[in-house]
């Protein structure tokens, strides 16, 4: 079995569908795709499964990204994600997840295009983007560019 079939099981899986459509998607048996589900903890009611699983991200058990299983330490902040790709594919893909505060919003002037932005988090940001800084530390009048 091909990593990209172990991949659409276990998204079959999760979605809540049944062996015997599983089987039927991939051309493979049922028992292929039960003894697969069985060994890496799919197994029982797809819809159970689907709801463990969740439940299981939402306790930091599984990635929460990818769903491999994640193993804490000790000590220190409950881990989320098994790696660091999977956490910034994470959030890029759920941006509505950031809790961005109305006081982190600051509202400037750019000085060398007069246009006014605003940006989160950054008190000390002087320039609207990096072309205008370059064309104000660099180009001058006497220059004629």
């Amino acid at each position: 079995m091909t990593e990209a079939e172990r991949q659409q099981i276990y998204n079959l899986r999760l979605k809540g569908v049944g062996y015997k459509a599983i089987a039927a998607v991939l051309g493979k048996s049922r028992d292929t795709v039960r003894i697969f589900c069985k060994q890496n903890g799919l197994d029982g009611d797809a819809k159970v499964v689907a709801l463990n699983v969740k439940e299981q991200m939402k306790n930091h058990v599984l990635c929460s990204s990818c769903g491999k299983l994640l193993k804490q330490k000790g000590r220190g902040r409950i881990r989320k994600f098994c790696s660091d790709e999977c956490r910034r594919n994470w959030w890029n893909e759920n941006p509505q997840a950031r809790k961005k505060r109305e006081t982190a919003v600051y509202n400037y002037t750019c000085p060398q295009c007069g246009e006014s932005f605003s940006c989160y988090g950054n008190k000390k940001r002087k320039f609207c983007s990096h072309d205008c800084y370059i064309k104000f530390r660099f180009w001058s009048e006497e220059d004629g560019n």
